[in-house]
């Protein structure tokens, strides 16, 4: 029996913020699917104002698959993620190896199809989700600080610093244009 669909099902019970107290609590599966929204909105931003030729459908999915690794390693917070460079390369072989495993609960023809969409890791589209999946980071950090949470201060100073970083034209459009709706509440978004 094929396990693959079985095993993502387990994102959702995997909380992103483990070693962060929230206010708002968030599992693998729906930061997979607001990073997908973002990403497509990304690449859409790039088709449409700056000539890009993102497909943007792939990206979506590509986005929504970028995590499907931590369902057997779990999360790596980002500060020991990051912390030298031998650990980002044992973590980044771990996630290959996970995400290898995963596979092999598909059919052949199936996990060829989607081994690009897991594993892709040097491609435009996989920057594209990178921007996003860091976007919805800080998105997560402006809504804790907005409840009240003083624990993600630094972390949302420091990703907006990264994200300045990136000098995207994508992503400076979506900053600009976008971001400041996420810091309204739900009466004044109406």
């Amino acid at each position: 029996m094929y396990k693959f669909f079985a095993f993502l099902n387990r994102m959702k019970y995997i909380n992103r913020w483990s070693l962060m107290r929230s206010v708002d609590t968030e599992n693998i599966m729906e930061h997979s699917q607001h990073v997908a929204v973002v990403a497509h909105a990304l690449a859409t931003i790039g088709n449409v104002y700056f000539g890009k030729k993102y497909d943007c459908n792939n990206i979506a999915v590509k986005a929504l698959l970028h995590e499907t690794s931590e369902v057997l390693t779990g999360d790596l917070p980002t500060p020991i993620k990051y912390f030298n460079s031998e650990i980002k390369t044992a973590y980044k072989h771990l996630e290959k190896i996970s995400n290898d495993k995963l596979l092999t609960h598909l059919p052949k023809e199936m996990a060829d199809c989607y081994e690009p969409l897991m594993n892709d890791d040097s491609s435009e589209e996989h920057r594209i989700v990178k921007y996003a999946d860091k976007i919805c980071a800080y998105i997560k950090c402006v809504e804790e600080v907005r409840m009240g949470n003083a624990e993600f201060i630094k972390a949302k100073k420091t990703i907006f610093d990264e994200i300045v970083a990136f000098d995207s034209d994508e992503v400076k459009f979506f900053m600009e244009n976008f971001m400041g709706a996420y810091q309204l509440s739900l009466d004044e978004l109406d």
